[in-house]
């Protein structure tokens, strides 16, 4: 049930923060293992300007909104709780985790799984940021089949700005790299560049060009305008890492240089134990579908650590000192066979035998 300014229950089995793709999917998993889960969702996907999302069996092209509200839906059906909050702290505790949220609730649980997601840090270039999820792309992979055979810009943000521009030309004839003072190709990629007839701009990029709230092209310095139909941008992505450090955890710099994240063991476990992590916060290169699965994967680990854990305390109160069998073995010590309520002939001991005086 969606919770918003009001009491919570005091402790859940799973903790998590985050309610995309990811989020969702293992808030599902969890509910279908009886467990009483919580999502916290600040209400700001990463794909929100995106008009449809792409390359997820059976729900192609389907808005990234109407695509969380169902799994919303579907999480609570399963008895999750969705609360419409941010996250600002966490800390544990004796009994898992505890997570204040910005109106000052509080939230304990067991295991926290954080779903986070990635920022996508974008050029300060003028008319960019307006286009971006429209006439700005990032994934060929998510966008491509939209803008093929157009006019296609890349602008050069880092290094692997040539591997994007060389991507894109499997969608298009059309492609323009401009290099924006940000990228210098080696001799080799300069070779694979012209072989595939990959045009090259050299100067920085001063605007980025729209009709009528339409992209159609680029300004770079100097003055030269080029028309384009859309332009794929390489952003420095970086981890929502503001709970990590707290909590123990560390961002990395992934190898590419183009990203911050949180590196995961199997099935999204971490370091630090009971904390576990899914989505793009740990694997920048995965779609909405890759999202979920990892969020599946991760609620079927969470579930499986907690029973691991309710089965040792089911062990302890079996063998324990205050366990029924050590109970039984005390009474026979202390209590004979008087300890069911029965004295000695009751329980079978012969009868005294009468004298006559």
């Amino acid at each position: 049930m969606s919770v918003t300014g009001r009491a919570l229950r005091e402790r859940y089995d799973v903790v998590v923060i985050g309610g995309g793709a990811a989020g969702l999917s293992a808030a599902v998993t969890l509910g279908r293992a009886l467990r009483a889960v919580v999502v916290i969702d600040a209400g700001a996907p990463r794909n929100a300007p995106a008009q449809g999302v792409h390359g997820f069996l059976s729900r192609e092209g389907m808005s990234p909104h109407a695509l969380l509200a169902s799994g919303r839906s579907e999480a609570e059906s399963y008895g999750a709780t969705i609360i419409g909050a941010e996250a600002t702290t966490a800390r544990r505790t004796a009994e898992g985790f505890e997570v204040v949220l910005a109106d000052g609730r509080q939230v304990v649980g067991r295991r926290l799984l954080l779903t986070t997601g990635l920022v996508d840090g974008l050029p300060a270039i003028p008319g960019l940021s307006e286009q971006w999820g429209a006439g700005v792309v990032h994934c060929p992979y998510c966008h491509g089949y939209e803008i093929r055979g157009q006019r296609i810009g890349v602008l050069g943000t880092n290094p692997l700005s040539v591997h994007q521009a060389l991507l894109f030309r499997q969608w298009s004839e059309d492609i323009t790299l401009f290099l924006n003072d940000a990228v210098a190709p080696t001799e080799e990629e300069w070779d694979k560049l012209a072989a595939r007839s990959v045009r090259v701009v050299e100067g920085a990029v001063t605007s980025v060009d729209a009709a009528d709230g339409v992209l159609n092209g680029v300004t770079v310095t100097g003055g030269s305008s080029f028309d384009l139909h859309a332009l794929a941008v390489g952003t420095k992505m970086e981890a929502r890492a503001g709970l990590f450090e707290s909590l123990g955890l560390t961002t990395q710099e992934h190898p590419s240089g183009m990203a911050s994240f949180l590196e995961p063991g199997p099935m999204g476990t971490t370091a630090v134990p009971g904390l576990y992590v899914a989505g793009n916060v740990s694997n920048i290169a995965a779609q909405v579908i890759v999202a979920a699965a990892e969020g599946t994967s991760a609620g079927m680990m969470i579930n499986a650590h907690l029973i691991e854990e309710e089965t040792a305390w089911a062990v302890d109160g079996w063998l324990g000192p205050f366990s029924a069998q050590m109970e039984a073995k005390v009474s026979e010590r202390v209590l004979g066979a008087r300890r069911h309520g029965l004295d000695d002939s009751a329980a079978g001991a012969p009868a005294p035998v009468e004298t006559q005086g």
